[in-house]
């Protein structure tokens, strides 16, 4: 490797770059491939110089690049179902073309890959979490006194209270929070809904991770809450949210919602509110049927 210069090596890159490169984020997934002849890096800071010099050069010729998160494990067992030979270069472009398609990945945009990774990490950690929570809906199986799909209707009920609490929303940027806690660890949610003309339009992807962690905590009357923060040009932020319960949203109150914010979850010692910010009551959603989804039956 000391002997190879540097174009040598972005050479190679080169040919594994199918308009996507898979890129080895961390050490221990990096060690993991050197057991790989063909894979000729053996310092994970000069690997990523390299990744970044190749994207660059690639952006200024016009070329779009799709950075996608590498699995070792992954690619190691897809070698094995399609019985490829992990150590060849060929197999790791043809691994890495399906993960622009399947795997967390991003469009690279010209930042630094310091900023790239720990997004590219984030996007995975959002997709494994929404992959559970779609996989714990689809284990809930029919109720068994109606025969309706239990995680179906939860979706649905789940679907109905997240565009009631965009249309109950002040105008302006909301930012919300779902979390449902639950074995064997706590799922998060992030929507993110920008005012376009008094119109707010969450991401889709977003949405549709938002909706089934919510719908996750409504089937399984999990412990959890929904926090919207809400921010728009000359006002105070406004801060406000629910309980999560089986029958639907229960609203906290200004206090409520107060200590949540304003207490270390830690040591339980206060923290000092932030500045222009109002924590208040959460609008009336309107009627929330209980019956629909099933809530109030022992499932």
């Amino acid at each position: 490797m000391a002997h190879t210069d540097h174009h040598t090596l972005r050479r190679v890159l080169r040919r594994e770059i199918a308009g996507t490169i898979g890129l080895l984020t961390d050490e221990h997934d990096f060690r993991a491939m050197r057991r790989y002849r063909s894979f000729t890096f053996d310092d994970h800071a000069t690997y990523l110089q390299q990744v970044e010099a190749v994207l660059r050069t690639r952006a200024s010729e016009g070329n779009h690049t799709t950075v996608a998160l590498f699995d070792p494990e992954e690619y190691a067992e897809y070698c094995t179902r399609a019985g490829l030979d992990p150590d060849l270069p060929s197999s790791r472009a043809r691994f890495t073309a399906e993960l622009a398609a399947t795997g967390p990945a991003l469009p690279y945009e010209g930042q630094p890959l310091a900023d790239l990774l720990p997004a590219l990490v984030d996007e995975a950690v959002r997709q494994a979490t929404w992959e559970y929570a779609a996989t714990l809906l689809a284990r809930l199986g029919p109720c068994s006194s109606c025969g309706e799909d239990l995680g179906r209707a939860a979706f649905v009920r789940a679907s109905k209270l997240l565009a009631r609490i965009l249309d109950t929303a002040p105008p302006g940027h909301r930012h919300l929070v779902c979390s449902v806690s639950g074995p064997p660890e706590t799922l998060v949610a992030v929507l993110h809904a920008a005012d376009s003309d008094g119109i707010p339009e969450p991401d889709d992807a977003e949405a549709l991770e938002f909706t089934t962690v919510l719908a996750v905590g409504l089937a399984t009357d999990s412990p959890g809450g929904l926090v919207m923060r809400t921010s728009a040009a000359g006002n105070p932020d406004r801060i406000y949210g629910w309980r999560l319960r089986a029958s639907g949203l229960e609203p906290l109150t200004a206090a409520e919602v107060f200590d949540a914010y304003c207490t270390d979850v830690e040591s339980g010692d206060l923290i000092a509110p932030e500045s222009n910010v109002d924590y208040c009551a959460p609008p009336d959603l309107g009627h929330q049927d209980p019956a629909a989804g099933h809530s109030g039956h022992n499932h």
